[in-house]
């Protein structure tokens, strides 16, 4: 196994996604998985990616800047296409750089996610691509194996992935063994590339260690591990997936020094 760190900046389990997976054959105990693999359900075959680009259906009739009345806690908007008060108050005022999760609704797999950079007072979107999250959809409330992805406002502070990084200032954790999930098939080429590159998101778990560190200070039966990582087409255990064009593009453009933060869930949810 060979593991670094690939800009300055193992646990033998990962909570990956909200499911229990072994790291190591060393390390198994006798855990039976009930999910086949770490984000996807065996079978299916990877959707081709979509390239970044501006269009956004997602929230399309959503672009008019919304404005503030100036006034405590009355007319408050985020500036966000589609992210409401309660969302918005969640996102730290020194965050110059944003990733939204628009899940098409509280049951849905299926989503779009943005890059929004922040010039001036504006935020400026950058890219968009299909995604992907929990099969079973959205939760306010994660729990360990609901399939579903936790709604909020988290940050995202490092990277890693099965193969070196292709550049980025987050920190990167690359290991060719640790983000390995156990599969049924070890010769699934649908996920095969799944954790070639990840974007840890800080949801339960410690800022600044590697992604698949399985430390969870909320417990256990919160979840954990949950990524964003490259798309097998279809939904996941808790994981929010872009197609390789997105993780690449995150990757070089994420930048600790404008605290980068993921917004995500459902529609409805996200314009509370």
């Amino acid at each position: 196994m060979r593991n670094s760190t690939d800009t300055p900046s193992c646990p033998w389990y990962s909570w990956h996604g909200g499911a229990r997976h072994a790291i190591s054959a060393a390390a198994l105990c006798g855990v039976l998985l009930a999910v086949a693999t770490a984000c996807g359900d065996p079978g299916t075959k990877p959707r081709s990616g979509g390239a970044a680009g501006n269009g956004n259906p997602a929230v399309s009739g959503s672009s008019r800047p919304p404005t503030a009345s100036g006034v405590p806690g009355v007319g408050y908007t985020s500036g966000v296409p589609g992210v409401g008060e309660r969302m918005g108050r969640q996102i730290p005022d020194d965050t110059r750089q944003l990733v939204v999760v628009y899940g098409d609704d509280r049951d849905s797999a299926e989503g779009m996610a943005v890059l929004y950079e922040k010039q001036g007072a504006q935020w400026k979107q950058s890219a968009s691509w299909p995604s992907h999250n929990g099969r079973r959809g959205w939760t306010t409330d994660h729990r360990l194996d609901d399939e579903r992805s936790p709604v909020g406002v988290f940050s995202l502070t490092d990277a890693g992935g099965t193969l070196r990084s292709p550049g980025t200032r987050l920190p990167y954790w690359y290991d060719d063994h640790a983000y390995a999930a156990s599969v049924v098939d070890p010769d699934d080429e649908a996920h095969a590339h799944d954790f070639d590159h990840v974007i840890a998101i800080n949801y339960n778990r410690l800022k600044g260690t590697p992604p698949y560190d399985w430390s969870r200070p909320e417990g256990v039966e919160k979840g954990g591990g949950i990524w964003l990582h490259l798309d097998h087409g279809d939904g996941t255990s808790a994981c929010v997936t872009v197609p390789e064009a997105g993780i690449r593009t995150l990757l070089g453009t994420l930048d600790p020094a404008d605290h980068p933060m993921v917004v995500m869930g459902d529609r409805d949810r996200l314009n509370d």
